[in-house]
């Protein structure tokens, strides 16, 4: 591949990232500003006696007195200086509360994809190696399983087996490595369903390739010519769906940290969809569109270092 062909690539990638961008920003603001419900007075809470003065007064000294498209070309030009303004219900700049959140999930997303990955390679591999039918029905309908399984009934079940029943792992908290096991395990779960799903039927269709059969023909054993010969060529549609279990990740993160009281991206969206916070919703929605097309910039990079022909 000559290296000019790179630039227009990465261009071009680049461009769609960034009207990837604009447009969640657009449609975000437009659905939230769409909400029937008033955030000053959810701020100010049911029970609180104010009147409307105060409530007008509130609502101007947060700027939603103003008319709606100014405050949309103000945010956009705000956010492009990376300034995404100030929570409603904290009154901190958005920016520096995702900033602190943000690393919390992101380890949290790494510690569960590892483990994801390998299962997910794994129980694909056992699969399509297996001589039993039975065996194979079975590793081939476990995925399909754990993906039926809801989120938040595997993190419930996990701590009851291991925090309540076993003791052997912190049941809430962030101290220590101990306790990133079960909220990763329920996180990795449903992950490596995913990818063990899409790597099976590629798997499976490479494993009845004419080369394949050539190499086992010339008396490589059944191990080595899934793994030398199958194997990298259906690894390239499960590089795709790596982008997808970014986001897998990231929006399971409000379920499990939940569960877990674990402080991250996961946490506050809970709380700012509870308070109706704008600004928050909007920057966590603008950080998670960057954050997902950066993996898939990533993804698609290394589908065009190995495989150029997938850029034409």
């Amino acid at each position: 591949m000559a290296r000019s062909g790179w630039a227009p690539f990465v261009g071009g990638r680049l461009g769609q990232a960034a009207g990837v961008v604009w447009a969640a920003y657009t449609v975000g603001f437009a659905l939230f500003h769409l909400l029937p419900s008033d955030p000053v007075r959810i701020m100010i809470g049911p029970e609180t006696a104010v009147d409307e003065a105060r409530i007008e007064a509130l609502r101007a000294e947060l700027g939603l007195d103003r008319p709606v498209g100014l405050r949309y070309l103000d945010g956009m030009w705000s956010a492009l200086h990376g300034d995404l303004g100030t929570s409603f219900r904290t009154g901190r700049p958005v920016a520096e509360a995702i900033g602190e959140a943000l690393p919390r999930t992101l380890a949290l997303a790494g510690a569960a994809l590892v483990p994801a990955v390998v299962v997910g390679v794994l129980l694909a591999w056992c699969a399509v190696l297996t001589r039993s039918g039975r065996v194979r029905a079975v590793l081939a309908g476990l995925p399909g399983l754990a993906l039926s399984v809801p989120t938040f009934w595997l993190g419930l079940v996990l701590l009851q087996l291991f925090s309540f029943r076993w003791p052997l792992l912190p049941a809430r908290g962030e101290h220590g490595w101990e306790s990133m096991v079960l909220p990763a395990a329920t996180l990795a779960v449903p992950a490596g369903a995913l990818l063990a799903q899409v790597l099976l039927a590629r798997l499976s269709e490479s494993w009845r390739d004419p080369y394949v059969t050539t190499a086992r023909a010339k008396g490589i054993s059944r191990p080595r010519a899934l793994t030398v010969h199958a194997l990298p060529n259906a690894v390239m549609p499960a590089l795709t769906v790596l982008a997808l279990l970014v986001g897998w990740l990231l929006s399971g993160s409000v379920v499990v940290e939940t569960v877990f009281a674990r402080n991250g991206i996961g946490r506050l969206v809970h709380a700012s969809v509870a308070a109706q916070d704008l600004p928050m919703l909007l920057g966590l929605l603008v950080v998670a569109t960057l954050v997902f097309v950066a993996v898939t910039l990533a993804v698609d990079l290394l589908h065009r270092a190995l495989d150029p022909r997938s850029a034409r």
